[in-house]
């Protein structure tokens, strides 16, 4: 065997190795390697712009509880203004049923007064008429004094 010729023949069997390798072998490869890095770019792509859409999110997000907090602050203050007013409907009601009670209590006590002054005048002109009788010790004509009796009654 002759070394040059064998120099030869590897020489050729490795272009031919690279040749085949370079037509068959490798465009495959690049396709795949290709394909990965494109999926990669397009994952990482997917990935900042899910980074975004959630900071965008939560950027709403705080502004929605910032507007509920806002929106339950206005109710809560409206309830209290609302119960201040009917707190205060509720005094001036009662203060005018207090003076509408009191305005009848006040009249119902001078209707008993006057009943009971009435009796009153009645009942001493009986006395005033049995003191009268004892005292004179004869019996006294009521018909013939009653506008005097009607004037000692009206002076007392």
């Amino acid at each position: 065997m002759n070394l040059n010729f064998t120099l030869f023949a590897q020489a050729a069997m490795f272009l031919t190795f690279i040749w085949f390798t370079v037509k068959f072998v490798w465009p495959p490869i690049l396709n795949a390697i290709e394909e990965r890095q494109t999926k990669i770019a397009d994952g990482l792509a997917a990935a900042e712009k899910g980074e975004r859409s959630l900071e965008d999110a939560q950027g709403k997000i705080e502004e929605l509880v910032a507007d509920a907090r806002t929106q339950a602050r206005q109710i809560i203050d409206q309830a209290n203004q609302r119960a201040n007013a009917i707190v205060d409907e509720a005094r001036t009601g009662a203060g005018q049923e207090k003076d509408r009670i009191l305005a009848s209590a006040a009249s119902e006590v001078e209707q008993e007064v006057n009943r009971a002054r009435d009796e009153l005048r009645g009942q001493v002109a009986a006395i005033a008429v049995a003191g009268a009788e004892k005292i004179l010790s004869r019996e006294i004509d009521a018909k013939a004094h009653q506008q005097l009796l009607e004037q000692l009654a009206a002076e007392i």
